[in-house]
């Protein structure tokens, strides 16, 4: 894999940045199907938009994990690179707002790719270290908690700012 991470990730963001898209309009395209509606943005909120890229970055990395095997980082690698995204989204959407105001719908697309990008350029340059991990299951399976919150708060939506749609002042479905 060392050799050819750099060309993995790129994949990588490529197919969070073509997934994350077509996950926008997922649940709008299914008229609403409940299905749907772990996996995609149900409404335009900043907690909606980091679901479009967990997903495709953690299902990627299943991917990716079935056919590199033997970097024992791998999970704790992916574990931060997903982190950072997540993070990524809300600091530069609430951090952009509270300097400007109000966001317009480029700026927001924006920040979802920036997010991506740099998840993925962060993962990079952890692979090349190629230091080893301490607990890959345990990464795992803190991206499966991950999975089941962003699960668990598409049904069950805590009446906070970061689950608020800006368009209709309303949370989750």
């Amino acid at each position: 894999m060392k050799r050819s991470v750099g060309l993995w990730e790129f994949f990588g963001f490529a197919a969070t940045s073509i997934g994350g898209t077509l996950l926008h309009f997922l649940y709008d395209k299914t008229n609403g199907a409940l299905w749907a509606a772990p996996f995609s943005s149900v409404n335009e909120s900043t907690f909606e938009h980091m679901k479009l890229l967990f997903w495709p970055m953690f299902i990627y990395a299943i991917v990716q994990s079935l056919l590199f095997k033997e970097n024992e980082g791998f999970w704790c690698v992916k574990l931060r690179g997903i982190l950072l995204g997540l993070f990524l989204i809300p600091f530069m959407f609430y951090g952009y707002n509270g300097i400007i105001g109000k966001s317009p719908d480029r700026i927001n697309i924006a920040i979802f790719f920036i997010s991506a990008a740099v998840a993925y350029v962060y993962e990079y340059h952890l692979f090349k270290k190629g230091k080893s991990c301490k607990a890959p299951r345990a990464a795992f399976f803190a991206l499966l908690i991950i999975a089941l919150i962003f699960i668990v708060f598409t049904f069950a939506t805590p009446s906070l700012e970061l689950f608020r749609d800006p368009l209709t002042a309303t949370y989750g479905i």
